[in-house]
């Protein structure tokens, strides 16, 4: 081997060595630059202390309802009484059946997004369940959709009971 393929051989090498740390070192300086971005788009603190809400139901008597907000929609909560938990486990709603059972934790309290899945207006309590005035949905006392435009029932938040007087509506 002649001096000048070693030394060209050396120079080979020693370039495929700068290309490979210049390339490192830039994506490292790319990578760096996108932190501060992905970081923005984390929900802010008080974004983050809306994400759950904790409602205390004891004062809340049979027969009557609470509207608490949640991440900025209204949430229906609902103490059922016996003839109201009867005649829901009797019917399966109308447009989008679904059985009560599957709609409650406890039969007693039914909890739903009160925002009408049509185009989102918030219907109004009635003694049979709830009125859409904007295009006249009907949702029975299951949050079940029985007439109207509206595609499908009442939304259900996650919740679960904290203790025997407490709801927490969000994932905790």
């Amino acid at each position: 081997m002649s001096e000048e393929n070693i030394k060209d051989g050396a120079d080979l090498s020693r370039r495929d060595f700068l290309g490979t740390v210049t390339a490192g070192v830039a994506a490292a300086g790319v990578a760096a630059a996108c932190v501060p971005f992905v970081s923005s788009m984390n929900p802010s603190s008080d974004v983050l202390a809306k994400a759950t809400t904790e409602i205390d139901i004891s004062s809340i008597p049979p027969g009557e309802d609470r509207t608490v907000p949640w991440q900025g929609k209204p949430v229906f909560v609902v103490h059922r009484t016996a003839e109201q938990i009867s005649a829901m486990r009797a019917s399966r709603g109308g447009k989008d059946p679904e059985e009560d059972g599957k709609r409650v934790k406890k039969p007693e309290w039914l909890v739903v997004v009160g925002i009408c899945t049509h185009l989102g207006c918030v219907p109004n309590k009635s003694a049979n369940g709830w009125l859409c005035p904007c295009h006249g949905s009907i949702y029975d006392n299951s949050g079940r959709i029985i007439s109207g435009p509206a595609p499908r029932n009442l939304d259900l938040p996650p919740y679960h009971f904290v203790s025997e007087n407490k709801i927490l509506i969000g994932k905790a």
